[in-house]
C-alpha cells in the first residue's frame, strides 16, 4: 500500500497549498459582521464583478448560499422549481421546508438539465388553493449526474419563461468555473439571467472553506438579514478569504487539468473488465461508473481500494462516484487504475480471471 491516500470521493477532499495558507497568514483583516474586513470586501467585489451583479456576500459554505437565496426569494407556501438530482433537494438536510417553509417541484431533466418546456408546464395556475410558483433553480455544473453543463442557450430558455410568468431564478454554481473551462463561456454570460448566483471556493479552487453569493444590491441587502439569522456571520473571515482571492488568481485555469485527468480516469476505467462506464459522458471533473459486474459490492470494493492508497464514493450498492481536484495529479491516475485493476481483477472467479488475460 501506499503512503499517501489518493482522495477521489469529492473535490471538497482538496485542500490549500502552502503558498495559498501563506497568503491566508497574511491577510489583513477585521471585523466581517461590520462589513470591515477588508479582505472579505476585497473577495465580494471580485466575486461580484467577476459574475456581472452589483454586489456579494461571503459565506461559511454553498449550502448557506442556496438557503440564504432561497429565503430571500420565497415565502413559506411558496414552491421553487429544480431538477431531481438537485443539491438543493437531496444534500441540503431538508433545508428548503425548514428554513424557507417552501415547497418543491422536481423536474426530470436529461442528466439534471430540464427544457423551457418543462418549466412551463410546472408552474402553477395563479389559483388561492395551490402553491405559487415563485423561482427557478438550476445547477452548474450538475453534480449528481457527471458534472453534466447546462447549455447557455438552455439556460437562457429557461430563465425566459421564468421571467415572463413573474418567476425569480437563482443559479447554484458551485462548479460554475468549471463550466466556464470546460467551455470558453464567461461566467458572466452564465449568470446573466439570474437574480442570484454563487460559486464555491472549496472545491476545485482548493480553498479551506466558503463561498459567495452574488445578486443585485436589495437582493445582497436582504441576504445578509438571513445570512445573521441562519448564523453565518463571521469576525476577522479575512484569514478565510484571503484563500478565495488567491485562487480566483491563480487556480482558476488549472481546472483544465481536473478535466484532463477525469477523462483520462474514465478511460481507464472502461478498459477494466467488469466496470461500466461511458467516458464520452463526462467533460469536466466527475465521473460516475457502475461495478456490478465486478462481484464486489460499491462499498467492497472501496474498501479494498483505500487498503491500497485509493478512495472513491460510493453512491449505492453498484454506483460509485470520481471527482478529480487540486490534490490528485496526473500522475495518480495510472495509480488509481491499477489498483482498481487489480482490487477487481482479485475478485473475479479464477476462470472469468483467465477469460480476462487472454
Amino acid at each position: 500500500m501506499q503512503n499517501r491516500l489518493i482522495d477521489l470521493a469529492s473535490d471538497t477532499k482538496s485542500r490549500p497549498t502552502e503558498v495559498m495558507r501563506a497568503a491566508m497568514a497574511a491577510a489583513e483583516v477585521g471585523d466581517e459582521q461590520a462589513r470591515e474586513d477588508p479582505t472579505v470586501n476585497r473577495l465580494c467585489t471580485m466575486v461580484a464583478e467577476l459574475l456581472g451583479k452589483d454586489d456579494a456576500v461571503f459565506l461559511p459554505s454553498g449550502k448557506m448560499c442556496n438557503q440564504v437565496a432561497y429565503r430571500v426569494h420565497c415565502r413559506p407556501g411558496d414552491e421553487i422549481i429544480l431538477d431531481e438530482w438537485a443539491h438543493g433537494v437531496n444534500a441540503e438536510a431538508g433545508g428548503i421546508a425548514a428554513l424557507s417553509g417552501a415547497n418543491v417541484r422536481v423536474l426530470k431533466g436529461d442528466r439534471g438539465v430540464f427544457d423551457a418546456d418543462q418549466v412551463r408546464a410546472a408552474i402553477r395556475p395563479r389559483r388561492p388553493d395551490v402553491p405559487r410558483s415563485r423561482l427557478v433553480s438550476i445547477e452548474q455544473t450538475t453534480n449528481r449526474a457527471g458534472g453534466a453543463i447546462w447549455p447557455l442557450a438552455t439556460i437562457e430558455a429557461v430563465t425566459g419563461v421564468a421571467r415572463e410568468s413573474g418567476l425569480a431564478a437563482h443559479m447554484d454554481g458551485a462548479r460554475l468555473l468549471n463550466a466556464q473551462v470546460a467551455t470558453g463561456v464567461a461566467v458572466r454570460d452564465y449568470a446573466a439571467p439570474f437574480d442570484s448566483v454563487w460559486i464555491d471556493l472549496s472545491k476545485g479552487l482548493g480553498c479551506p472553506v466558503g463561498a459567495v453569493l452574488a445578486g443585485s444590491t436589495g437582493f445582497i441587502e436582504d441576504a445578509w438579514r438571513f445570512k445573521h439569522q441562519f448564523g453565518g456571520a463571521m469576525r476577522q473571515a479575512g484569514i478565510l478569504a484571503a484563500a478565495g482571492v488567491y485562487a480566483l488568481e491563480n487556480h482558476v485555469a488549472r481546472l483544465a487539468d481536473d478535466h484532463d485527468n477525469a477523462q483520462g480516469l474514465a478511460r481507464g476505467l472502461a478498459a477494466i473488465p467488469g466496470i461500466n462506464i461511458d467516458p464520452e459522458a463526462f467533460r469536466t471533473n466527475i465521473i460516475f461508473f457502475d461495478v456490478s459486474r465486478t462481484g464486489l459490492r460499491a462499498e467492497e470494493l472501496n474498501a479494498r481500494l483505500v487498503e491500497r492508497g485509493v478512495r472513491f464514493q460510493v453512491l449505492d450498492a453498484t454506483q460509485m462516484r470520481a471527482v478529480t481536484h487540486i490534490d490528485v495529479g496526473a500522475d495518480d491516475i495510472p495509480t488509481a487504475l491499477a489498483a482498481v485493476s487489480a482490487v477487481v481483477g482479485a475478485a473475479a472467479p479464477a476462470g472469468e480471471r483467465e477469460n480476462r488475460t487472454r
